[in-house]
């Protein structure tokens, strides 16, 4: 009597989110979880990265987890070779494009702060006057004036507001210039602008191709509206319990908070 061969498994990539979602207090990932990647892998799957973060501010993380597949980074914009330490895609913004959308927004809304993440591996985030940035351990460089953020490329501008809470600014900048920009919302005192057409699915779509998966083979996870684009494209979206509520909306399961190992209890289901 032969034994039967073994099953493929569930879904063959397992797109991942990282401030929120995977990550804990501290830009940590738990035992838990890594292990139950590491046995999701051993079945065959691959283990792909999500995140709004540019390279240069994700890098350590990649490197603690010993990371050597591909990551979608800069909200889509950066699909990133670990293993090889270059840039497989980037999209630039025009800064043009980013100075009369601040403007159009400022008309509607009075002033408001902004950042940028320069385009490349090693570049910087410059933060402007007033903002405050959400994670104070990554690197930023800040800057006297409004001018200076254009001094490079970059592939998008982070806005907050004194007085509207996220998702107040959120919707009055879609309602401004979202017909000019990507208008997103990526966590906490971080709403972003993108080119048209550039956000997570965009990014994982791009490395899914080159890992050879598609959208319907694809589990993703995540905890921001920033991550609504990657559940559309992927076949089964998992929101972690402390989600955004637009996420949750849409997301095909719930599961348990980042600190609490939403994602390992979901694979420990799905793969064993």
């Amino acid at each position: 009597m032969t034994s039967a061969p073994p099953s493929a498994p569930p879904f063959s990539l397992i797109a991942t989110d990282l401030d929120g979602t995977l990550l804990r207090a501290g830009d940590t990932v738990s035992a838990r979880s890594y292990a139950a990647l590491a046995t999701a892998r051993a079945t065959g799957a691959q283990h792909i990265i999500v995140t709004g973060r540019p390279v240069p501010q994700v890098r350590h993380v990649l490197d603690s987890l010993g990371y050597t597949g591909l990551a979608v980074c800069g909200q889509g914009a950066q699909v990133y070779d670990a293993a090889r330490g270059h840039l497989l895609h980037a999209v630039e913004m025009e800064r043009e494009l980013a100075e009369e959308a601040l403007g159009k927004i400022e008309a509607e809304i009075g002033e408001v702060w902004a950042a940028v993440d320069q385009e490349g591996l090693d570049a910087a985030m410059l933060i402007g006057p007033g903002y405050r940035m959400p994670h104070p351990h990554l690197p930023t460089v800040r800057v006297r004036q409004r001018a200076d953020l254009w001094a490079a490329p970059i592939n998008k501008v982070l806005l907050q507001h004194p007085e509207l809470d996220d998702d107040e600014l959120t919707e009055v900048a879609r309602g401004v210039v979202g017909h000019m920009v990507n208008v997103t919302m990526a966590g906490e005192h971080t709403v972003e602008l993108q080119p048209l057409g550039v956000d997570k699915a965009s990014g994982l779509a791009l490395a899914a191709e080159v890992l050879g998966v598609g959208g319907s083979r694809t589990i993703a996870f995540g905890d921001m509206p920033n991550d609504i684009p990657m559940f559309a494209w992927a076949a089964h979206g998992v929101a972690m319990a402390n989600a955004h509520r637009e996420l949750i909306a849409v997301a095909d399961e719930v599961t348990l908070s980042n600190e609490d190992d939403g994602i390992a209890v979901v694979l420990e289901r799905l793969f064993g």
